[in-house]
């Protein structure tokens, strides 16, 4: 158990430090697509990201309030059909409530009429006691007493037919009580999906406007990205017609450099013939080594973009980075790569404050050095510099969306990766 609770912090920790290198390398690697571009197209690229975005969302949000507004609109038509039905059917019950009313009402009256004939007649139980006492011919008594009998029967019919006009009376008033709880919910219905589509409406309307005006918006970020890029492109023409410029002078500095050698080993060779016809000694069997070592580390510190051709995220052209990013923070200390002689010293729009070294004769070919992006200079044009001397410090001038250091290799003039030599 000890062991196990041990192990938790541990396991913690080794995801903290996972969790940081990741996100590290997300950083360098935002860093490294947005290399060689200038503020202005990553300020409105981003803002193109954002409009595009935010009208991804509004497209969306529109298209669900019309979908919720297709459905409240069928189902309003839905409603408003069950309503009209429900309305003809407490028109009808109604109806028929009326009829049945009238119906009670006449066989009410009906059975009124009978019933003063009867006061009037002395009733047919009466009538019928009267005429078997007062008939004397047999025949006519049973005729008398079939009409008395038929008046009986029909007053009993009209008693029962009202007796189930009532209830059918009763039965229909029920009915009708009922139609108007049913039209009432459908109207109540009715009405809360008429509300509910009014505000669907109204969002749909003012999702339409949001989509309009981000459509527009969407455009301006457009049109802001389409002028940076074009500046950009520009820009990186400037930077390739720099780097050409750079590349010639240093190209020209290392064929003099390498006649220079020439002339040096030429030199050598005669002064150790001299020496060796002087005293007799034999010819040498070692050549000429080369003059030193690795370059050194202009700042200890890591990568953030390497040399290479890369497909560039914004203008979507292969670019050559055309040198080795280290991420420090602006005013580090940035030191001489190998020993040699400040040959340029200036501001350039891509480069920003840059210092060029000719650093001579180095490993067979002539080789030079620039450091690019500096905030201030600790040197100046024709001085020569030790390895490992301070000749400015880190800034994020020019082409640079951030403080760091890109340094240069030349070989010839032609720039090379800094890590082969490094």
């Amino acid at each position: 158990m000890v062991l196990g609770t041990a192990a938790v912090p541990l396991a913690s920790a080794d995801d903290l430090k996972h969790r940081k290198h990741e996100v590290q390398g997300n950083i360098h690697k935002t860093r490294k697509e947005l290399d060689q571009s200038s503020h202005d197209l990553v300020r409105a690229s981003r803002a193109l990201d954002r409009a595009e975005s935010r009208l991804k969302d509004a497209q969306s949000e529109l298209s669900t309030a019309r979908g919720e507004l297709a459905a409240a609109e069928i189902l309003d038509q839905r409603m408003q059909a069950e309503l009209d039905a429900a309305v003809k059917a407490l028109q009808d019950a109604r109806s028929r409530l009326t009829d049945g009313v009238q119906e009670v009402h006449d066989q009410r009256t009906q059975l009124g009429r009978m019933a003063v004939q009867n006061y009037q007649l002395g009733g047919p139980q009466m009538l019928g006691l009267s005429m078997v006492l007062t008939s004397t011919d047999p025949a006519e008594l049973t005729g008398q007493l079939n009409s008395v009998r038929n008046v009986l029967d029909k007053e009993a019919t009209v008693l029962d037919r009202l007796k189930a006009s009532k209830v059918l009376l009763q039965v229909q008033k029920e009915k009708v009580q009922a139609a108007k709880q049913v039209v009432a919910v459908k109207r109540r219905e009715a009405a809360e999906n008429l509300e509910r589509k009014q505000q669907l409406e109204a969002k749909a309307e003012a999702a339409e406007a949001k989509v309009s005006e981000l459509v527009d918006a969407r455009e301006r970020a457009r049109s802001e990205a389409a002028k940076a890029k074009a500046a950009d492109a520009k820009r990186l023409r400037q930077l390739e017609r720099e780097r050409a410029k750079i590349t010639t002078m240093l190209k020209k500095r290392a064929a003099a450099a390498r006649r220079a050698a020439a002339r040096e080993r030429a030199r050598a060779r005669a002064q150790e013939r001299a020496d060796r016809r002087a005293h007799h000694q034999p010819p040498s069997t070692g050549g000429h080594g080369n003059r030193g070592g690795y370059l050194s580390y202009p700042i200890n510190t890591y990568i953030t973009s390497s040399y290479g051709m890369r497909m560039h995220p914004v203008y979507h052209r292969w670019t050559l980075h055309d040198g080795t990013d280290f991420g420090a923070g602006c005013g580090t200390p940035i030191h001489a790569a190998a020993s040699g002689t400040v040959i340029a010293m200036y501001y350039n729009e891509g480069y920003g404050n840059r210092v060029i070294m000719d650093n001579g004769w180095y490993r067979g070919a002539g080789l030079g050095t620039a450091y690019n992006h500096l905030s201030r200079y600790s040197t100046h044009v024709g001085q020569h510099v030790q390895r490992g001397d301070v000749i400015g410090y880190v800034g994020t001038t020019g082409y640079s969306t951030g403080c760091h250091l890109h340094f240069m290799v030349f070989r010839n003039g032609a720039t090379v990766n800094p890590m082969g030599y490094l």
